[in-house]
């Protein structure tokens, strides 16, 4: 006789099926289609949350670059400035505070120009 663990295989097949709950058409009542439905989008989950890590700091640059050139900036020149004053403010901050609060953007970007022009001067490579 032939032992084929229905309860088992049963509850496997129901729990894809109620994964691909919402899907259209066969897809969300077919076991064989349901299955290729779900591992697709479990594959697509998986990537875009990678993907939007780098979106969100795209905005952040985009959002950070636009305040800045308005206090008379640029948006690398900001950085290199926060990173000479040793400012440990992430991008996501910075873009909240210049989105939200201009004044302390301000004051923010005049501590970067502070310290860029404290900077010493890039010394040429060592011929």
């Amino acid at each position: 006789m032939r032992v084929t663990n229905s309860p088992a295989s049963r509850k496997r097949r129901n729990r894809m099926l109620q994964a691909a709950k919402g899907f259209r058409l066969k897809r969300s009542k077919l076991y064989r289609y349901a299955s290729d439905a779900v591992d697709h989008g479990r594959q697509y989950a998986y990537r875009d949350r990678r993907v939007k890590k780098r979106t969100f700091r795209y905005l952040w640059q985009v959002r950070i670059n636009a305040a800045a050139r308005a206090a008379g900036i640029t948006y690398s020149r900001l950085i290199e400035g926060l990173k000479a004053a040793k400012c440990e403010l992430d991008r996501k901050i910075l873009a909240d505070i210049a989105a939200q609060d201009n004044a302390a953007f301000v004051e923010i970007v005049n501590v970067a120009k502070a310290a860029l022009k404290n900077k010493p001067a890039a010394t040429l490579a060592k011929a």
